[in-house]
């Protein structure tokens, strides 16, 4: 018996709840998993309160991704003791998640923790931030270089946004944070933004092509933005798309792709094969320290999950979110 958060449906009435759990309650897997802690990402925070119909199976225990030791592996690839990380391919959605003390998964599904990295800053980086470099690799291997020019992180003050900003820092790039709380720009310029911008000079309606500005972009905002973001690519750059914040459409032509050459470089984290996930946990890993990620960390127990779910849906949550499963 453990505890776990619970999500069930019944006669249209959904409930979230803190509650013991035994392993009969988890789904299908060929391992368990001892679990460290878990993270709050935007995604958990819906499926939590029932804003979308983000979970599809219930009961379900929430929670996309999670850090943890194998407790017991029907899998020659794993023994128990061994460090795991685990993000996405549907759990916390239709397979039970990380929001527990224990999880049962398929091992194809898991990646070994790096070793000059722990478990709460793995669970700190999180989905957020593995989909940050996912999304910087991707314009590292479209031949953006910081030579190019300045790189633009819109939704720059949200997990993704805010990894992306930091991450591209690092490389040496001169990033352009969009965002629509311009109250953040000592938050973003100590992530290391050189330009904080207003996010609605990109939200609305505009023309095919634009002033060339950019040399790339990670976009986690999709719609108008995402159309403007491609029509201001200069010449040959690259825009790697990770998200839908402003909407899922894309009122755009094809004018940037044909005519500038710009390439739209979509961004999957839930079901990245393997190896990407582990070139993009084990330059985490180089590059991610402890002190990067100090004054934006903020540590919950499993029981107040709930009410930081609705605090991070009304935007009023900046930063991480590690949720210590034990306490």
């Amino acid at each position: 018996m453990f505890s776990a958060l619970l999500i069930d449906k019944t006669n249209d009435q959904y409930q979230t709840r803190k509650c013991i759990i035994d392993n009969s309650q988890l789904s299908e897997g060929d391992v368990v998993v001892k679990v460290q802690y878990s993270t709050l990402n935007y995604k958990d925070a819906l499926a939590i309160t029932g804003r979308s119909p983000v979970v599809r199976t219930f009961p379900m225990v929430p929670g996309i991704d999670f850090v943890g030791e194998i407790e017991r592996s029907d899998n020659d690839q794993f023994s128990i003791g061994d460090k795991v990380i685990l993000n996405g391919f549907g759990v916390g959605e239709v397979h039970t998640g990380g929001l527990a003390q224990f999880a049962r998964v398929k091992s194809d599904w898991l990646i070994p923790l790096p070793d000059a990295m722990s478990g709460f800053l793995a669970m700190a980086i999180g989905t957020a931030g593995y989909t940050a470099m996912l999304s910087v690799i991707a314009l590292q291997k479209a031949g953006i270089t910081p030579a190019d020019g300045k790189i633009l992180v819109t939704g720059a003050t949200g997990g993704v946004g805010s990894f992306a900003v930091m991450l591209l820092n690092k490389l040496g790039f001169d990033v352009v944070a969009s965002t629509g709380d311009l109250k953040q720009h000592a938050y973003l310029e100590g992530l290391g933004a050189k330009e904080v911008i207003d996010r609605n000079t990109l939200s609305q309606p505009g023309k095919p092509l634009q002033k060339e500005q950019w040399a790339g972009a990670i976009d986690s905002v999709g719609s108008h933005t995402l159309a403007n973001v491609c029509a201001s690519i200069k010449y040959g750059g690259a825009v790697a798309a990770c998200g839908l914040a402003q909407g899922f459409d894309l009122p755009a032509t094809v004018m940037p792709f044909i005519l500038r050459g710009v390439r739209l470089l979509g961004i999957d984290s839930v079901m990245r094969p393997l190896k990407d996930r582990e070139e993009a946990w084990q330059q985490l890993a180089n590059m991610v320290t402890p002190e990067d990620l100090e004054t934006v960390t903020t540590t919950i127990p499993l029981e107040q999950s709930l009410d930081m779910a609705e605090k991070l849906l009304k935007g009023e949550v900046t930063g991480r979110i590690v949720v210590d499963v034990n306490h």
